[in-house]
């Protein structure tokens, strides 16, 4: 089985933009199967791959294993470098260490990889203790079946936690991927932002799109379906305003769309956005955020905007 490109440990630092894998095998949340299918999703992956967006974000959990498989299988069909970073879900009966390892031998299997870039702890358990997961994590790096660790969704107590833990080990904590964007802005108040920038964690800002909401696709009369809706059902009516705005601002750069503008902020502000795509025609929008910049003022007017519905 092939390893991951060497030389990446800077790479996360460096990257402006990631893939998100979580609608590939989705039934739930995204309806996998119905109106996509995975040549729609591998035309994404080489789009996305031609423009520069080569690390692919997914989890053993996506489509009960079916993203890492369909990873694995559109790997193995490219000869450009693809930088995979997958993630640990705390099921119940997890409860030492060396689960974690195991549950990163069954992603790597399903990959057809010996070694991901970043393994990531998908959610802090209820159960089992912060240090439990985490020095699991260090016995991962140990065997050599990672390169990179991080958190997913860890407060900032927790991640301090987890950060202190990993450094005992000589390990440093790569990253925390958390919900961000115009419409969740929680980790500029919580000053967990702040912090992942002191301590050199990369903040990799998941849905930074909202769930499609900041594309403009969606209002109050034509809500998302299932989950989705129901989630964000309350700010609907306040959304016209923003992406007004959104609209107005990509236009002097080149008419870009809402959704380009909200994955710019996102980057402007010091995240990494890892949108996802589907389909060939979303990534190519999702790219189209990329080698341009908002304006300070821009970024200024778009956080007013955002703070008058959240």
């Amino acid at each position: 089985m092939p390893e991951q490109p060497a030389k990446e440990t800077l790479f996360l630092h460096d990257a402006e933009m990631g893939l998100g894998a979580w609608a590939w095998g989705d039934r739930t949340f995204w309806h996998y199967g119905h109106g996509y299918t995975d040549e729609d999703i591998a035309g994404a992956f080489r789009i996305s791959l031609a423009a520069g967006v080569n690390l692919i974000d997914t989890a053993e959990i996506y489509g009960s294993g079916h993203s890492e498989r369909l990873l694995g299988q559109l790997i193995k069909n490219t000869e450009i470098p693809v930088i995979v970073a997958t993630k640990f879900f705390p099921i119940p009966y997890r409860l030492t260490k060396h689960s974690v390892v195991h549950a990163l031998r069954g992603s790597l299997e399903r990959l057809g990889l010996e070694c991901v870039y970043l393994y990531q702890l998908n959610w802090p358990s209820p159960v089992v203790p912060i240090r439990t997961y985490v020095e699991g994590l260090a016995l991962a790096v140990q065997a050599g079946l990672t390169r990179n660790v991080g958190v997913s969704n860890y407060n900032l107590r927790q991640m301090r936690q987890a950060h202190s833990i990993l450094k005992k080990h000589g390990i440093p904590l790569a990253s925390n991927q958390v919900e961000y964007h115009l419409l969740e802005r929680k980790v500029e108040r919580s000053g967990l932002m702040e912090q992942c920038k002191e301590m050199g964690v990369r903040l990799i800002a998941y849905s930074p799109l909202a769930m499609g909401l900041l594309t403009g696709k969606y209002t109050s009369e034509t809500s998302p379906p299932g989950p989705r809706g129901r989630k964000y059902a309350a700010i609907l009516e306040e959304l016209p305003a923003l992406i007004a705005l959104m609209t107005e601002i990509g236009k002097g750069h080149g008419e870009k769309t809402p959704g380009q503008v909200a994955l710019n902020w996102v980057i402007c502000k010091g995240g990494l956005p890892i949108p996802g795509a589907k389909t060939a025609a979303q990534a190519e929008q999702n790219v189209g955020a990329l080698g341009w910049r908002l304006t300070p003022e821009e970024v200024k007017a778009l956080d007013i905007a955002s703070d008058k519905i959240v």
